[in-house]
């Protein structure tokens, strides 16, 4: 039995042994995967420039275009996204499901582009960006779309002569992720965000110079349960699942975004999909 064989019977076990029946089964998979819920944080520190109090971050994360996930809902969310009037956008990962498959447009190319922040749009690769050969197509389409790579690379954000760092590191999966490049020459003393598609990788920022790490890829788990949580997460998201983690007593803070679409199984249930708001404010 293969793993989407063996998820969709173990889903189906669930839901029977909680005596859910075909109504509910309708809303995991018609009705939540469309509830999209805006997540506002506020994100203190000492460290955030006077500049960048208020400074606002929209991430979105793991799209996955092309199962059941549209360029008309991408449309939507496109609009509400810009409706938050951002500073600065990041995408986490995870454009299309399978790039070796999709229907590759330049429609997509146009719905992105009008995604728009005062700082800049920036992307990491997430293993779905990897995987099926679609890591060269996945990067010219985001840079048609005015998105900034960060392949183990970093910037610097200016704003009234103040600064903050945005880093971003390859796939953990798939890619070449290498934090120590990434941060080469990147001033330590400077409020540091980091971008990693999958979660866990928080066990190895911690021990650097990074304040808050973003993260998505885990979908939440998709489907989850009272008293059970989720009946799944993908490798390198077992550990911090999804929502606000702190190590090091707040030296590092991970946030991890259950994100939009939805993977191997159309579902969603207790776990509706979201973007997440930032808002920096100095202490």
């Amino acid at each position: 039995m293969n793993r989407r064989s063996f998820l969709k019977k173990m889903f189906g076990s669930i839901l029977a042994i909680f005596g859910i029946g075909g109504g509910t089964y309708y809303y995991a998979r018609d009705i939540e995967p469309k509830m999209l819920h805006i997540n506002n944080k506020t994100i203190t520190s000492a460290k955030i420039p006077n500049a960048f109090h208020g400074f606002k971050i929209v991430q979105f994360s793991d799209t996955h275009i092309g199962f059941h996930y549209t360029l008309d809902q991408l449309k939507d969310l496109v609009a509400q996204i810009n409706k938050q009037n951002p500073d600065l956008i990041v995408f986490t990962g995870d454009l299309v499901d399978e790039p070796n498959t999709y229907n590759w447009n330049h429609q997509l190319i146009t719905v992105l582009r009008t995604l728009t922040a005062k700082q800049g749009k920036y992307w990491i690769y997430g293993n779905h960006d990897h995987g099926g050969y679609g890591t060269n197509v996945v990067k010219d389409t985001m840079e048609q779309a005015d998105f900034q790579l960060l392949q183990n690379q970093h910037v610097t954000l200016n704003k009234d002569n103040d600064g903050i760092i945005l880093a971003g590191i390859d796939d953990l999966m798939l890619g070449r992720p290498d934090l120590t490049k990434t941060l080469k020459q990147a001033n330590p003393d400077l409020f540091t965000i980091l971008l990693a598609h999958e979660p866990d990788f928080a066990d190895t920022s911690v021990k650097y110079p990074v304040n808050i790490q973003l993260s998505g890829h885990s979908h939440g788990g998709q489907v989850r349960f009272p008293f059970i949580g989720d009946l799944y997460t993908p490798a390198y998201a077992e550990k911090y699942v999804q929502g606000k983690y702190s190590f090091n007593n707040g030296d590092l803070l991970l946030y991890v975004s259950r994100g939009i679409g939805t993977t191997r199984l159309p579902y969603r249930f207790l776990c509706k999909p979201e973007f997440n708001i930032y808002t920096l404010k100095k202490i």
